[in-house]
C-alpha cells in the first residue's frame, strides 16, 4: 500500500498548537528522519511517517520557524508518527 497517497486527506497527526491549520487537503506522509534510517539522498521508510498538514510538517522539517525548541518539535513529530501507526493499523495498511 502507497502510505504517501494514503495520507491525502487524512487529519495530521502532529498537531503543533498555534502552527496546526487542519486542513486534511494539505496532508502528506511526513517522514522522521533518524540516524541509520535515512542520509544524503535517501528517505526513512515510509511505516516511519506521520500524516502531517502543510505546516506542521514545513515546522518539522525546518522551513518554517517557530518559537518552539528544536526538540520539542521532535517530540511532536515522534508522536505525530505513533498516532499514524495507530490510524494505519486500524485501516489495515500495517
Amino acid at each position: 500500500m502507497n502510505l504517501r497517497k494514503l495520507a491525502r486527506g487524512k487529519e495530521c497527526q502532529i498537531r503543533i498548537g498555534g502552527i496546526c491549520n487542519g486542513d486534511s487537503e494539505t496532508t502528506v506522509l511526513s517522514h522522521y528522519r533518524l540516524s541509520g534510517l535515512c542520509g544524503t539522498g535517501m528517505k526513512p521508510p515510509d511505516q516511519i511517517g506521520a500524516f502531517a498538514c502543510s505546516d506542521c510538517h514545513d515546522a518539522v522539517d525546518g522551513r518554517r520557524q517557530t518559537q518552539y525548541p528544536y526538540e520539542h518539535l521532535r517530540l511532536w513529530h515522534a508522536e505525530g508518527v505513533f498516532r499514524t501507526q495507530n490510524e494505519l493499523i486500524k485501516l489495515g495498511a500495517l
